[in-house]
């Protein structure tokens, strides 16, 4: 049994199937991708794995909990955080002070209001920060305005804003979209490391294949709203049932 379970998730928007009877367990400490054409149900599966949407049918756990129905704030306090399409930073602040926002959080997610103007308690918090941009290799821009930098020092600084919160499972709803090749192998390498050095599972959502077979070590493929296959990458690469989902391309008998 894994960290994440989805069992028999079904989810209809009007008269369109979205999700049909989707089954995934993601095994704890490890990197899972999620892969599909476009309209194959990733973000509709996504959503109802943080408790944004609730599915019509089946259920998704973490950790043996439900998440159906959770507030965000709750979701977090389970120890789930989400890194979406588009950097979720604040343009205007610098890293520093962008990096300090989360750490004024406890690892239960509770704010921890009292105090906070106390001289020690913002000593704490700036020592977090500090400590965390020198996780990502980003102290050298502490100062910087957020919006100035590149899309990869983006997505790198959210993933450490989500990483102070001293996450179990990290959701990258693909994480690598809009970048230039140097920052999307720059942000594989940053979490390959992530894998190795914490103890924390990753669930990728992505179409760059490049990225998907330089991290996972599962892989599940959406169509039509519903698992075509799910294996190792090594398996994955030439499957027939990939191939005719991604190219139309259909095996004939010789």
């Amino acid at each position: 049994m894994g960290i994440l379970e989805v069992k028999n998730v079904g989810k209809r928007f009007g008269g369109l199937q979205a999700l049909g009877d989707v089954n995934l367990s993601v095994a704890e400490n490890s990197v899972h991708a999620i892969i599909g054409p476009n309209g194959a149900g990733k973000s509709t599966l996504l959503n109802c794995l943080v408790g944004k949407l609730i599915p019509d049918t089946g259920s998704v756990s973490f950790d043996g909990q439900s998440v159906l129905g959770r507030k965000p704030y709750e979701i977090n306090q389970m120890g789930i955080s989400r890194v979406f399409q588009t950097p979720e930073i604040f343009g205007d602040l610098s890293v520093l002070e962008n990096m300090m926002i989360p750490c004024f959080a406890k690892r239960d997610g509770a704010f921890e209001l009292n105090g906070i103007s106390s001289v020690s308690s913002q000593k704490d918090i700036l020592e977090r920060a500090e400590h965390m941009l020198e996780d990502m290799n980003m102290a050298d821009k502490r100062h910087m305005t957020a919006s100035s930098m590149s899309r990869g020092d983006k997505r790198r600084l959210e993933i450490g804003m989500c990483l102070s919160q001293e996450p179990r499972l990290l959701l990258l709803d693909e994480p690598t979209a809009g970048m230039a090749r140097a920052d999307t192998n720059n942000t594989i390498d940053l979490l390959k490391q992530i894998s190795e050095e914490r103890d924390i599972t990753i669930a990728i959502i992505e179409h760059d294949m490049h990225v998907v077979f330089s991290l996972a070590e599962r892989i599940t493929v959406l169509a039509q709203g519903t698992p075509l296959v799910e294996d190792t990458p090594d398996n994955i690469k030439g499957h027939p049932k990939v191939r005719e989902a991604y190219l139309g391309e259909t095996q004939t008998a010789a």
